[in-house]
């Protein structure tokens, strides 16, 4: 047997570099992965909240036309979620969260209009710009 066929007999493994630059590229790749997907998650997530705050504005406005009133300040939202004499079944099925965990806020009466309903973003504080800016029933329609 010749010398270059019992060294390709004998080779039957990779080796440790090769190992470690497949590893080192499935890690860049990984890498520039989650940097693309993450802005449309961000996206996603207030997408979600507009048409939660749509879903709540809606629910509110029943209320409205059943009661007479909006709910107070101390009601908040979690009425909504309450059967009533007038509404034997809720208007919405459990307390309303954003898509990051938090309680919608709620204002009564809002800035210009009979009530306001805020997601204050995914820091949970007021203001704030791209992923972190509030996102608010009376501009929904920006």
């Amino acid at each position: 047997m010749s010398c270059s066929r019992r060294r390709r007999l004998i080779r039957r493994a990779f080796s440790l570099v090769e190992i470690m630059i497949v590893i080192v590229i499935i890690g860049l790749l990984a890498g520039v992965v989650t940097i693309n997907v993450r802005s449309y998650l961000t996206k996603a997530r207030q997408s979600t909240a507009r048409v939660e705050i749509a879903t709540i504005v809606q629910a509110l406005n029943t209320f409205y036309a059943t009661c007479g009133r909006y709910p107070t300040n101390e009601e908040g939202l979690d009425v909504l979620s309450k059967p009533t004499d007038k509404n034997p079944e809720p208007l919405l099925e459990g307390k309303p969260t954003d898509p990051w965990g938090r309680p919608y806020q709620y204002v009564c009466p809002g800035a210009s209009v009979p009530f306001e309903v805020i997601c204050l973003g995914a820091d949970g504080r007021e203001g704030g710009e791209g992923a972190d800016a509030d996102i608010s029933s009376a501009r929904l329609k920006e």
